[in-house]
């Protein structure tokens, strides 16, 4: 079978109907270095970048640096920077493919192998923008890190060599600044970036005039990143790659939906013109909204549903829309008790509550409740716990279902027994294996060892688990009538089920 590369393009090749092609002048010049070669990026930067370049409304192209010593970018030169994005979700209730070959990235680098082709990169004028996703971990500041490594170990540590060669290199000049972009899913990573690139220079004694070029010509941007990217396709790659009639080692596949918040001054939102071509993209002066509005809705969405949809014996979140009373239960906690919770404008609420319910039924993405409850009491505090608490202050009473998502969770621990670093579990359905950290999980099964069954036991259970500081960083005791509702709940669930408890509540029956 042919490869996907340049030449493909350039020939007689005859591509498939409803896969969209797009050549460029190749003398397009490099304009982005981007600080990560994953699914992600390919699935939603650089693809943005490329609908930019359909439009001439950008002209430029992405050379991307592989951040760690193993990576894609070896496969990426093969193809000279091409790859097939596929993307696939429900538009107005439909399910929709979209199948398309992009070109934005023109080479990729391995600094490892390539340090002085890397720093070469500081050298070029046209390149002005950094983007990066490194994944969470990867904005993080490493007190052993240094200049002398080449390259240095993190990628903070690789920018500030990038960017003191670039202010080396043009002599401090004020009009080679970088914007830089970081896509990492963590809260202000702008900001976080910056502070980490001064701590660095600092503990590198780099020139003072180089710290107030980084401060002041520089523009470091907080954003929020939306998109699920299921990636490579492995299920279903040898059936993708006959219907594509070429072979392609970098298929990459994500959901129809995305959404780019970016703070930033609004003059580069000329510069990167993504709305003119139509793209989610939202230029801001406070993302807080957005980010508010992700976490609460989306994210704590999921958090609060899938305690119970697990232990109802679903497997994935397809499974639990398809279901009747799991889908009215999903339905019920964020326009009954989340949105309400949330002191936003309501119409950007609920239009984005729809958009979450039709991305939550995708039918071209399996995502398994056991890889959601990954880590879920970290994630039940700060993605559901705010909203328990802010419709208590505004209602003067407790929300029944998300209360109820919290009994779950802790539910989900009953009867389990830690084994090395996990937990094996058990639900009506079966054994599984719960994964969270070691202290927590050791906490629920000593609390859950004394449960016997009893109204008054099941009440020790919350009273204990409410009160772990560690936890919640609070005593959530001292929250009116929580306890008692908590505690309420994990007897129903431990004495009639979780079945008949979810359904008596979704249908108004446990007031």
């Amino acid at each position: 079978m042919v490869k996907l590369n340049e030449q493909l393009l350039k020939g007689n090749f005859k591509f498939p109907a409803d896969l969209q092609v797009a050549e460029f002048p190749e003398d397009l010049p490099e304009r982005v270095i981007q600080f990560g070669e994953g699914n992600f990026l390919r699935a939603f930067v650089d693809w943005m970048f490329h609908q930019l370049n359909k439009n001439n409304l950008f002209n430029g192209r992405i050379v991307v640096v592989q951040p760690l010593p193993e990576g894609l970018v070896s496969k990426l030169n093969e193809q000279d920077g091409l790859y097939t994005l596929i993307l696939r979700g429900l538009k107005n209730g439909k399910p929709t493919e979209i199948k398309e070959i992009i070109s934005s990235i023109s080479r990729g680098i391995n600094p490892y192998t390539q340090w002085d082709e890397y720093l070469k990169c500081a050298e070029n004028p046209d390149i002005e923008f950094v983007i990066s996703n490194t994944t969470e971990a990867g904005i993080a500041y490493d007190k052993n890190d240094s200049l002398d490594k080449k390259p240095p170990v993190s990628f903070p540590g690789k920018l500030v060599a990038y960017l003191y060669h670039r202010f080396k290199h043009f002599d401090g000049d004020p009009s080679k600044g970088m914007v830089i972009i970081p896509c990492e899913l963590i809260d202000r990573n702008g900001d976080t970036l910056k502070r980490i690139v001064l701590q660095l220079s600092d503990d590198w004694n780099l020139p003072e005039e180089f710290k107030t070029w980084v401060k002041e010509h520089n523009i470091f941007l907080n954003t929020l990143v939306d998109r699920v990217v299921t990636g490579y396709p492995k299920d279903e790659i040898t059936k993708i790659l006959a219907e594509l009639g070429y072979e392609d080692q970098l298929v990459d596949t994500g959901e129809l939906f995305h959404l780019w918040v970016i703070e930033g001054p609004k003059e580069l939102s000329e510069k990167l013109p993504f709305t003119k071509v139509g793209l989610n993209v939202i230029w801001t002066d406070d993302m807080t909204p957005y980010r508010t509005r992700k976490v609460r809705i989306l994210n704590g969405a999921h958090t609060s549903s899938v305690p119970a949809a697990f232990l109802y014996g679903l497997e994935t979140v397809g499974e639990m829309m398809e279901h009747e009373i799991m889908r009215e239960y999903v339905r019920q906690i964020i326009y009954d008790e989340i949105i309400p919770s949330i002191d936003l404008d309501e119409k950007m609420l609920t239009e984005f509550a729809d958009s979450v319910l039709e991305r939550f039924r995708n039918p071209y993405i399996k995502h398994y409740l056991i890889s959601i409850l990954l880590n879920s009491s970290s994630k039940f505090k700060a993605r559901v716990l705010p909203s328990i608490l802010e419709y208590q202050k505004r209602f003067g009473r407790l929300p029944e279902k998300l209360t109820f998502s919290m009994a779950a969770l802790i539910a989900v621990y009953k009867d389990g027994k830690v084994e090395g670093t996990s937990m094996r579990a058990r639900r009506e359905k079966g054994e599984f294996v719960m994964k969270d950290d070691l202290p927590v999980l050791e906490f629920f099964e000593k609390t859950w060892k004394k449960f016997d069954g009893s109204r008054e036991s099941a009440l020790e259970v919350a009273r204990k688990v409410l009160g772990n500081v560690d936890l919640w960083e609070e005593d959530l005791n001292e929250v009116p009538g929580l306890t008692e509702k908590v505690g309420d709940y994990l007897y129903r669930i431990a004495a009639y089920g979780i079945k008949q408890t979810v359904d008596q509540l979704v249908k108004g029956g446990t007031r």
